[in-house]
């Protein structure tokens, strides 16, 4: 078992060099709008822009945030395959993505290294990989149940034979307070696996299975990579978090050691948010990343790092409907999660806010003048910027990413929808 104190002594060590800083500009991408609106005065709005400069920034800071231990990129934040293809070639090392269809297809376009990120259950999928004997090479999928990895061999057993399939499991890296009625869950709902006995028996079940071959693990503990660092309760959390998750996955690597006769090969965990100190953990051999290449309004309030916002999107006045007020068109680009005011884009043309009532509308998006001195009047056919709460999820909405640098639009990509692909 790993030594709580140890564990402990390693977190606070990459805590310390994780905060630099006490303060935080208040709005770290105001001073982008007028040069985005420059560069794309001939580019018709709703439309979706990435400051390359800032983007290649991102990527060296993921990089060097996770000292040396090689980082995954997470696709679900970027949905762009030429910026993805960038980060892969600034030193990113494979992708995790969400479903098994967007693993073959970016295999098929020569990514190497798919980790899925979730269960697939998808026949049609499955099947697809079993008769690829290039993507059975390159694709770990991603169980927690047994049911999931005998759908994986079925499909396997009713195609050619071929390499081996591997596979990672995923195990629960909540935080659990408390005892009976009085317990809590911190972090997310995700995978049954949690202690050193569930995983062994699973990885058992698994290699007793034709095809399939268990890689390693995942931990995820989103309760430190996904919470913004806003006060002493969620900076409590994160402390209590990383030693246990520490300890849990020492004795849960043992243990899988022990039920397949060999080390895992893989270990992944932590996330933009908790990069420091995840690839600090005892065992782990990569972490994974995507929301710091676009850096979303939801992490300007982490202490690991300073914003630099690389991704926005634009929409053009339509409407004054009264003093103070500007109407832009479309704009609903609301992020997934619990409902709420964090969920909704995060205007940066200085001094305009949203509307408290309609907030970002799917056809208009009501925008109120705040007391902001020096902010200037908008007009109709004024373009106003805003940021996406999340990161990939914006990319969603267009087909297109237009590529800036300085004062002009260098490229310009297709998004996943942009090449006809909805994954989730």
């Amino acid at each position: 078992m790993c030594d709580l104190r140890h564990t402990a002594r390693v977190y606070r060590a990459a805590m310390t060099t994780a905060q630099p800083r006490t303060r935080r500009p208040t709005s770290p991408a105001a001073g982008v709008a007028a040069r985005l609106t420059a560069a794309t005065a001939q580019v018709a709005a709703p439309l979706a822009v990435v400051d390359l400069d800032r983007f290649d920034a991102n990527a060296a800071d993921v990089l060097r945030r996770a000292g040396g231990v090689p980082v995954r990129l997470a696709t679900k934040s970027v949905r762009v395959r030429a910026l993805a293809e960038r980060a892969l070639a600034a030193g990113f090392a494979g992708v995790m993505t969400t479903s098994l269809p967007e693993a073959l297809w970016l295999v098929r376009h020569g990514v190497r290294d798919a980790l899925v990120g979730y269960p697939a259950v998808d026949a049609g999928a499955l099947a697809d990989l079993a008769r690829d004997q290039g993507a059975r090479a390159q694709v770990t999928l991603m169980v927690d149940d047994v049911a999931q990895a005998r759908r994986a061999a079925a499909a396997l057993a009713a195609a050619p034979p071929g390499p081996d399939v591997a596979v990672c499991l995923d195990v629960d890296a909540s935080l659990r307070l408390g005892v009976g009625p009085w317990r809590t869950h911190l972090g997310t709902r995700r995978s049954p696996l949690r202690t050193p006995a569930q995983v062994a028996a699973l990885a058992r079940q698994v290699e007793d299975l034709p095809g399939l071959r268990v890689r390693g693990v995942m931990t995820y503990e989103a309760q430190v990579a996904g919470l913004p660092d806003t006060g002493p309760v969620v900076r409590a959390v994160k402390r209590l978090s990383l030693p246990e998750v520490a300890a849990r996955r020492t004795a849960v690597l043992a243990a899988l050691r022990d039920a397949v006769g060999r080390p895992a090969e893989l270990v992944n965990a932590g996330g933009t948010g908790s990069l420091e100190v995840s690839s600090a953990g005892p065992g782990v051999t990569e972490v994974t990343a995507g929301s710091g290449l676009f850096v979303p309004a939801t992490f300007d309030r982490y202490d690991a790092f300073e914003p630099r916002p690389a991704a926005f999107f634009g929409l053009d006045v339509v409407r004054l409907p009264g003093p103070g007020w500007a109407t832009a068109f479309g704009g609903g680009y609301v992020a997934s999660g619990r409902a709420g005011p964090s969920r909704l884009p995060r205007p940066v043309t200085p001094g305009w806010g949203l509307s408290r009532r309609e907030g970002a509308g799917e056809v208009q998006t009501p925008l109120r003048r705040t007391r902001r001195r020096g902010a200037a009047e908008l007009a109709v056919g004024d373009r106003v910027w805003f940021r996406h709460a999340k990161a990939g999820e914006l990319m969603e909405h267009v087909t297109a990413a237009h590529l800036v640098r300085g004062n002009a639009v260098v490229d310009v990509v297709p998004t996943y929808r942009g090449e006809g692909r909805a994954f989730v």
